[in-house]
C-alpha cells in the first residue's frame, strides 16, 4: 500500500506579515505616527509622523527580510535570565564519579 501524499500549499505556511514587515510592529509603528501627527496638529508634526512611519516601515522590512520570525525569537530572548550560572556539558568528564564505579 502506497503512503497517501497530502500537499502543503504556500498560503497556510506563510509567515505573518504586513506591508511586508512584521505585521505588529508595522501596525504599532503606524498608530505612533497616527497619534503624533493627529496630536500635535502641524505641520512640522505631520512631517516627523510620516518620516517615523516610512523609516519603521523600511526597518520593519529589512527585518522581515533577513528572518521573518526575529520579533518572536527576540521576545524569547528577553524572557531568559540575564545571568545562567556555570554548568558543565553533558559531554564532560566526571572522574569522581568514574573513580566510585566497580571495575
Amino acid at each position: 500500500m502506497a503512503l497517501r501524499s497530502i500537499p502543503i500549499r504556500r498560503s497556510g505556511n506563510r509567515d505573518n506579515l504586513f506591508m511586508g514587515g512584521d505585521r505588529e510592529l508595522v501596525m504599532f509603528s503606524g498608530l505612533l505616527a497616527f497619534a503624533l501627527v493627529f496630536s500635535a496638529q502641524e505641520l512640522r508634526a505631520t512631517f516627523a509622523g510620516l518620516g517615523l512611519w516610512f523609516g519603521a516601515l523600511f526597518a520593519c522590512r529589512l527585518m522581515a527580510k533577513s528572518d521573518p520570525k526575529l520579533r518572536p525569537v527576540y521576545l524569547r530572548h528577553r524572557r531568559y535570565r540575564a545571568y545562567y550560572s556555570a554548568r558543565s556539558t553533558p559531554f564532560r568528564v566526571n572522574r569522581a564519579a568514574h573513580e566510585r564505579l566497580p571495575r
